[in-house]
């Protein structure tokens, strides 16, 4: 099963998706900021990335920006979760690099059935 990088700093988001994630049978790893971020990307490798925007140290756009620009992890996807939707959020997102912008709250059918989609562009 693929495994999906979770970088949330809220302990109840990062919960709710570990949860929702691990009973649809991803496996998953996570990461609270930055740092915890890129250390898991060295050690873990993950398949996709579900990026929160607002990080207290780096905010997502920026860590979504490095990533991409890392040849080592540019082809990985990120999806960016983000409790903003004004306007010009999702082109920011999207510009960043994330291959998707997802709004919270999020809804646990569609929000799989995203995930699953770019599962089946990778042909896993």
């Amino acid at each position: 099963m693929p495994t999906i990088l979770v970088v949330e700093d809220n302990p109840v988001n990062l919960e709710l998706l570990f949860d929702l994630l691990t009973s649809a049978g991803y496996q998953v790893v996570t990461a609270e900021d930055a740092d915890s971020c890129w250390d898991r990307l060295r050690s873990q490798r993950p398949d996709l990335i579900l990026m929160d925007m607002q990080l207290p140290d780096v905010d997502g756009y920026t860590l979504t920006r490095k990533i991409k620009q890392d040849p080592d992890f540019s082809a990985i996807p990120i999806v960016a979760v983000t409790a903003y939707a004004m306007a010009g959020d999702q082109e920011k997102a999207l510009e960043a690099g994330c291959a998707e912008v997802i709004t919270k709250p999020i809804h646990a059918v569609s929000f799989l059935k995203t995930l699953e989609r770019h599962f089946f562009r990778q042909g896993q």
